[in-house]
């Protein structure tokens, strides 16, 4: 072998580069070292490729931005560089101190200084297999059980003319079982999925793509995807190929096939065909026979071999558990999450090992707004973890970092994680942009969900997620116009009817409103989220009476929907307006009855304890804020939003705005972040609790800008109190200034105040006239004529 000493001149332009022990190769991504497989994540290697590209050359940190960070890239990039480096020479056992391989450029990049050599590309062997079978006389029994023979332990492979690229999409037929066997019905197809969803490079027709499609032939979405309704939805999803699967007795033996079929020509392009002696080994053989399909259609060997957790390991042993799982994700698509609790609940019985049974009740949970509940499943999940797919693993990883710690950074770096080892996950952006919404970062997760809607366009969650996201942002038409352009099948579902609220809300759309409230009472599952809506929205404009009647029925329908937490936080809600309007007394009667309904969610304690706080109760609010800080040391906004607003009002309460402000946070992002729990976006607690901070502290321009930012989010806000009692805020900031100012800022502050309290009057021009904050406001008013 030729050694080559690098200079700044050679390129390495072959598939392998050897360097000290170890070896890179190139095209497969894998780094060796002397010939045992390095474990190394994607951007590392592709980072480790770069600097092989250039050996003994700086490339600078922009650089490699360019070349590896695309700008679907969600993370902060220094800071995902620093960590991609750090992994990269874990892998090489490399010093930054004393470097042998990467060198640290200080604030412009990284050299690669080790020696590079090039070896000889290995030749390319061609092999003729002659198809034989182990047990000649099986061939013609299988033959009456399937299309196309294999017997015995015999695998029958026909490599494709074409293979599948990484652009097309593949779609999976419901199985052929004749074996009698129910326990196998869908079951497989389920397996079969999961097992294909491990590999980066096939990408099978999503759920809610396969729906749409079915609905433009004129078919129920409940249809089964026999080989010919499965082509012509092939062909008409734009899909490459469709996969068949069949199983069959043989004997004592099940004989299992799996064939690839182009939907435009029929041809096939690969099959794989298995027998085992036993039931309980069927996913055994389905995971090994779909792991030899994915290299015939075209993947790697390596990232096969990487990504192929055996089924049993990846889903679950037990075929009676997998059932349920499999009955759980049909009755959710079908019917909603609702439907699917029985079959969740059974599954995890069956199997309480079951990490993909305990994240999709996690799922099904966060979907009907029970984040307590999802919680307890997301950890349980978590725990189980290594029982999983590495892409199930990212993803029960991503979601406890969310839902359970509320570590977001955290969530946001593992999403991005699975998008770059699954640039074709769709699901991904999604869920990335969620996090970054609850992060108050609106412009990156606008930028996550068109891509998802470019990924997905039959996807509900894409329309939902975006349409909020535009609302954060206050592009109200943008919002429209996504709204107006779903598809009529995508606009049933209860997210896209709050969207359509908070739309006819901030548009002050009395009939769409109430035509929105009309779709609610009609769904039993979601009718109490309608309800809090519209009391939301009466207490918004003052009227506390009929606002009290439907917090009342909303709670009411989230018990008899067994959505206690809901119910909860609409109590919750209501006692901080109570407080707020003047009514302690109800105020904490009604923070009481909310951590009665719904004692361990942290949503409904975090706003419970600011309704007492609110209401003058300092030592129950201070005893619920020692509670959180103990449940959930490390949530993002547990720590840096809820907490320091409820002792800066505990702060305001003994009369001490200066520990107030101190209490706070400096404005950041993250205060404009969403909650998951409530049915707005967020109310700006924060940013209201520094606006009464700066009030007391008498900073009247301070106060004045705080309260402004409220009414300038308008939709984060929505129909919050908070947006409401903003426009009295800046009346009585400026009315302060008035008061502390001379001549002409004096002047200008007293009309800027008179303006403010006529907003805010004439907001309430119907309220109940008995509001004490109300006859405040009037009194305050009367006093600037």
């Amino acid at each position: 072998m030729h050694l080559e000493q690098f200079t700044h001149k050679p390129r390495p332009a072959g598939r392998f580069v050897r360097f000290g022990s170890f070896e890179a190769d190139l095209q497969e991504g894998e780094l060796t070292k002397t010939g045992g497989r390095i474990r190394l994540q994607d951007q590392p290697f592709r980072i480790l490729a770069l600097l092989l590209e250039h050996p003994g050359e700086l490339v600078t940190r922009e650089e490699i931005r360019q070349k590896l960070w695309s700008h679907n890239t969600f993370v902060e990039f220094d800071a995902a560089l620093n960590t991609a480096v750090r992994k990269l020479r874990e892998a090489l056992n490399d010093s930054a101190d004393n470097p042998r391989f990467l060198e640290t450029v200080p604030r412009r990049g990284y050299r690669f200084v080790a020696p590079v050599a090039l070896p000889p590309e290995p030749q390319a062997v061609v092999s003729i297999r002659p198809r034989v079978c182990r047990h000649a006389y099986l061939w013609l029994a299988a033959a009456l059980i399937m299309a196309g023979a294999a017997v015995g332990g015999f695998r029958y492979l026909r490599r494709a003319v074409f293979q599948i690229t990484p652009k097309d999409t593949i779609v999976l037929a419901d199985f052929a079982n004749s074996t009698g066997d129910a326990i196998l019905d869908d079951t497989l197809k389920t397996a079969l999925n999961v097992s294909l969803g491990q590999s980066p490079f096939l990408k099978v027709l999503p759920d809610s793509q396969i729906a749409s499609t079915l609905q433009h032939m004129t078919r129920p979405a409940s249809t089964k995807l026999t080989p010919e309704v499965s082509r012509e939805l092939c062909q008409r999803a734009g899909s490459k190929a469709y996969i068949a699967g069949s199983i069959g007795n043989l004997g004592s033996e099940y004989v299992l096939g799996l064939k690839a079929i182009d939907c435009h020509n029929g041809d096939t392009l690969a099959q794989e065909q298995v027998t085992t002696a036993s039931k309980e080994k069927v996913l055994d053989v389905l995971g090994e026979a779909a792991s030899k399909l994915r290299g015939e259609l075209g993947e790697s060997l390596a990232t096969v071999q990487k990504f192929d957790v055996p089924l049993a390991q990846a889903t679950t042993s037990s075929l009676e558990a997998l059932k349920a799982y499999s009955l759980a994700r049909k009755a959710s698509g079908e019917k909603g999450h609702a439907a699917a609790f029985p079959y969740d609940q059974r599954a995890i019985a069956l199997d309480p090992d079951f990490a993909m049974g305990y994240q999709a009740l996690g799922d099904d949970y966060m979907s009907i707004g029970e984040l307590g509940r999802a919680s307890q499943s997301y950890t349980k999940a978590f725990q189980l973890r290594e029982r999983a797919s590495e892409r199930e693993r990212l993803l029960i990883t991503s979601d406890f970092y969310q839902c359970v710690t509320g570590e977001l950074d955290k969530a946001v770096q593992t999403y991005q994680q699975e998008i770059e080892s699954y640039p074709r996950e769709d699901a991904a952006y999604s869920d990335v942009g969620l996090v970054l919404a609850q992060q108050g970062e609106y412009e990156k997760a606008a930028e996550a969900g068109r891509q998802r809607l470019r990924m997905d366009p039959s996807s509900v969650d894409s329309y939902y997620d975006l349409a909020f996201t535009t609302l954060a942002l206050q592009r109200f038409d943008e919002t429209r116009t996504l709204l107006d352009s779903a598809p009529p099948q995508k606009m049933d579902h209860y997210l896209i009817h709050m969207a359509v609220y908070a739309l006819a809300f901030l548009g002050a759309d009395g009939a769409a409103m109430a035509g929105e409230e009309q779709w609610f009472a009609g769904k039993p599952q979601y009718e109490n989220v309608g309800l809090a809506l519209a009391s939301d929205t009466e207490a918004y404009y003052g009227r506390l009476r009929k606002a009290r009647k439907l917090t009342k029925r909303a709670v009411e329908s989230a018990i008899r929907a067994d959505s206690n937490e809901n119910g909860a936080v609409w109590l919750a809600t209501a006692a901080q307006r109570e407080a707020a309007y003047g009514h302690p007394a109800e105020a904490r009667e009604a923070a009481a009855e909310a951590l009665k309904l719904a004692p361990a969610s942290a949503g409904a304690e975090a706003e419970a304890a600011f309704a007492f706080v609110i209401a003058g109760d300092a030592a129950r609010a201070e005893s619920l804020v020692q509670d959180l800080g103990k449940r959930f040391p490390r949530d993002t906004q547990m720590q840096s939003l809820w907490l320091p607003a409820i002792r800066a009002q505990l702060a305001l309460d003994k009369e001490n705005p200066a520990d107030a402000l101190s209490a706070l946070p400096a404005a950041s992002r993250i205060e404009w972040g969403e909650f998951l729990f409530v049915d707005n976006m967020s109310c700006l607690y924060t940013i209201y609790v520094r606006g009464e901070a700066y009030l007391a502290a008498g900073q009247g321009g301070a106060a004045a800008a705080e309260f402004q930012k409220i009414l300038d989010h308008s939709g984060i806000v929505w129909n919050c109190w908070t947006g409401a009692l903003a426009h009295l805020g800046v009346a009585r900031a400026n009315a302060l200034q008035a008061r502390t100012s001379q001549g002409a800022d004096a002047d200008a502050a007293r009309a800027r105040a008179r303006a403010a309290y006529k907003d805010f009057l004439a907001l309430w021009k119907d309220a109940d006239p008995d509001i004490p904050i109300l006859k405040q406001a009037k009194v305050e008013y009367a006093k600037l004529q």
